[in-house]
C-alpha cells in the first residue's frame, strides 16, 4: 500500500520540482534551465527508459563506425569496466548495484544481466586489481571505497564485501566518486565540490586523492578540481588527464568546462579561477597571486556541456587518425537557455600536444531540443568494441568499425 501511494505521488513531486525550478530561475541571476525533464533526471537519477529502435536509428556515429544497442533496462547506467574474460561491468547508483553483462553468443547484444553485488550506497566508480591472492573488484560508493574478490570465470563474488575507507565526504551538489588504478599501482579517487562555488571546509572536496590498494597512505594528489568525474592515462606517455565541470550562474557561455593534465600537488583554480585564467567574480577578489600558481586547462569544452567519462583508445587496429586519441562523454547541459552537449566526442593529440575535437557519437539532442540520451562513460573491449553508457535511457551502446 505504501508503494502504491508513493507511486501515485510521483507526478505531483515532478510538478513541484518544475514549479520550484521555474521560481528559482526568476530569483537567481544567470540560472537557465535547458530541460525540465533533464533537471528531474539530475535531481532524482530517473531517466526516460529504454531507447526505441527509431531513436537508435537517429544516432550519428563518426565515419567508419556503426552503433547498436548492447544492453537496456540498466537503470541509471554510469561507469563501465571490462572484466578479464570480456564481460562488461556497469555501476547503477540508483539501484545500489554493480551489474555484470555477458554476450555468450557473441551477437553484439548482452544476453545476461547479473546483479553481481547489491545493497551498496550509490556505487559509482569501479576498477579491477589483481594481487598474489585474489582478483578484486574495487567500488567507490558515496561515502566509502570497498572491494570484493571475484571469480571471473564463474561470474561470482568470493567472500564478503569489505570497505577499506568509510569516511569520504558526502552531501552537497556533487556526490559521485570515481576511482581507477594508475600505472604506478596506486588507487586514484576523485570527488566533487559540495557546492556550485565556495571555499570548502573539508579539504578533500573538489580534489583527486591517492591511496595504496589496501586503503592506506591516503593523501590529496591534486586540488582545485570542481567536479572531475572522469580521468585516464594517455598510453603514449602515461600523462594523467581529467575532465572537470565548471561553475554555474555566469551565463550560457562561461566558464568553459575543462580537460586538465593532472600533476602531483597541482592546483587547478577552483573556486578562485575559472577557465583560462579568469578570476571568479566573488571568490577571486584579491586572489590575483593564484594566477601564477594555478594550472590552466589543456583544452576547453563549451560551458555546461558536462564532460564526464574519458577513455584513451588503446585498440591497436584503429585508423591512423585515432592512434593518439580519447573519447569524452558530454552529459549535456541542464542549466543553459539553449541545450548543448549530449554527445560523445573524440579528442586528438598532434605531435606538439595540440588537441582538436570531432563528434564521435551525436544526435542524442534532436533538432527540436528533444533529448533521447545522456552519455556518461566509455570503455573498450578486447575486440575493439567501444561501449558507451547512458544514465538517461538506462542503456549501454556498442560502437564498432564497419
Amino acid at each position: 500500500m505504501r508503494f502504491i501511494k508513493a507511486l501515485a505521488a510521483l507526478p505531483f513531486i515532478l510538478i513541484a520540482l518544475i514549479v520550484v525550478s521555474f521560481l528559482v530561475t526568476k530569483v537567481i541571476p544567470g540560472l537557465e534551465i535547458s530541460s525540465y525533464q533533464v533537471l528531474f533526471n539530475s535531481l532524482t537519477d530517473k531517466g526516460i527508459g529504454t531507447p526505441s529502435p527509431s531513436q537508435l536509428k537517429v544516432l550519428l556515429p563518426a565515419k567508419g563506425f556503426q552503433v547498436t544497442l548492447f544492453a537496456d533496462n540498466i537503470p541509471n547506467a554510469r561507469m563501465l569496466k571490462i572484466t578479464p574474460d570480456g564481460k562488461l561491468l556497469v555501476s547503477s547508483p540508483s539501484k545500489g548495484t554493480i551489474y555484470l553483462l555477458g554476450d555468450q553468443n557473441k551477437n553484439g547484444k548482452a544476453d545476461s544481466t547479473i546483479p553481481l553485488i547489491t545493497g551498496l550506497n550509490r556505487p559509482h566508480g569501479i576498477d579491477l586489481y589483481h594481487d598474489n591472492h585474489n582478483d578484486w573488484l574495487y567500488i567507490a560508493e558515496n561515502h566509502a571505497i570497498g572491494r570484493i574478490a571475484v571469480d571471473w570465470k564463474r561470474g561470482k563474488t568470493v567472500g564478503d564485501y569489505h570497505r577499506l575507507i568509510t569516511d569520504l565526504p558526502t552531501g552537497g551538489n556533487h556526490w559521485t566518486k570515481t576511482l581507477r588504478f594508475g600505472p604506478d599501482g596506486w588507487l586514484y579517487l576523485t570527488g566533487g565540490s559540495s557546492c556550485n562555488v565556495c571555499e570548502e571546509t573539508d579539504k578533500r572536496r573538489a580534489t583527486m586523492m591517492r591511496f595504496r590498494p589496501d586503503g592506506s597512505g591516503g593523501h590529496i594528489y591534486a586540488s582545485g578540481l570542481r567536479n572531475s568525474v572522469g580521468f585516464d592515462w594517455a598510453p603514449w606517455d602515461n600523462s594523467l588527464y581529467a575532465t572537470d565541470n565548471g561553475r554555474d550562474l555566469l551565463g550560457d557561455d562561461f566558464p568553459p568546462d575543462e580537460l586538465n593534465r593532472i600533476q602531483q600537488n597541482g592546483f587547478y583554480g577552483w573556486p578562485y579561477i575559472n577557465g583560462f585564467g579568469r578570476l571568479d567574480p566573488k571568490h577571486g577578489l584579491e586572489k590575483e597571486a593564484l594566477l601564477n600558481s594555478s594550472i590552466a586547462p589543456n583544452f576547453g569544452f563549451k560551458a555546461h556541456n558536462a564532460p564526464l567519462g574519458i577513455h584513451f583508445l588503446r585498440y591497436d587496429h584503429r585508423p591512423k587518425n585515432y592512434q593518439r586519441s580519447a573519447l569524452v562523454a558530454l552529459h549535456g547541459s541542464w542549466n543553459r537557455s539553449v541545450p548543448d552537449g549530449y554527445k560523445v566526442i573524440s579528442l586528438h593529440w598532434d605531435a606538439q600536444g595540440k588537441i582538436t575535437s570531432r563528434d564521435f557519437l551525436s544526435n542524442f539532442l534532436q533538432n527540436d531540443n528533444h533529448i533521447i540520451g545522456r552519455p556518461v562513460d566509455i570503455e573498450e573491449g578486447p575486440d575493439g568494441s567501444i561501449y558507451i553508457s547512458d544514465d538517461y535511457a538506462g542503456a549501454v551502446y556498442r560502437v564498432l568499425s564497419k
